[in-house]
């Protein structure tokens, strides 16, 4: 049930970012996203790990669609109290959603390494995609975004499954 919960609640997250940024409301996806990562570091079994999971997620994503919008790929609306150059909140916040799913409804993914690489090929792109055609971001370059895309969110999806596996693990043998 646990799995379910988690792919329900990244959903609801996901929806309301992208749905916040499209409607002019960028802060209100971000405070639901947090309260989302609030419920699920609360229910944690291992708490320390999933809290450096998500920063290092968050951190992640920041750097990664910063470059995307430098490169002038991407086009964000600006968001009150947040610079320009950076990637929104929002899309901050979604890193951080997606790294939730990480130990619990894709933790499956782990084994898979090559299902791993593919699905983040495919998934990333079509999640920008989505997000442009909810009006929530502008893929002013196409083409050269979807490539972006899908090699960056080739290599983050396995990536950040090993750095969620082995946090864990680090965690697990310190006990």
């Amino acid at each position: 049930m646990a799995k379910f919960w988690n792919f329900v609640l990244f959903q609801i997250g996901w929806f309301a970012c992208v749905l916040g940024a499209a409607y002019h409301a960028p802060w209100l996806g971000v405070f639901n996203a947090l309260f989302i990562l609030m419920l699920h570091c609360k229910r944690s079994k291992h708490k320390q790990a999933e809290n450096n999971l998500l920063l290092l997620a968050a951190l992640f994503g920041l750097v990664f669609d910063s470059l995307l919008l430098q490169l002038g790929w991407v086009s964000f609306e600006p968001v009150a109290y947040w610079p320009d150059a950076l990637s929104p909140p929002w899309m901050i916040a979604l890193w951080a959603l997606f790294a939730s799913t990480l130990n619990i409804s894709l933790n499956w993914l782990k084994k898979y390494t090559l299902v791993a690489y593919l699905l983040g090929a495919v998934s990333g792109p079509l999640c920008y995609w989505a997000g442009e055609r909810l009006g929530a971001l502008h893929l002013v370059n196409f083409n050269m975004a979807m490539v972006y895309l899908a090699v960056g969110w080739a290599i983050a999806v396995p990536l950040l499954l090993k750095v969620a596996a082995a946090l864990m693990n680090k965690e697990i043998n310190r006990v």
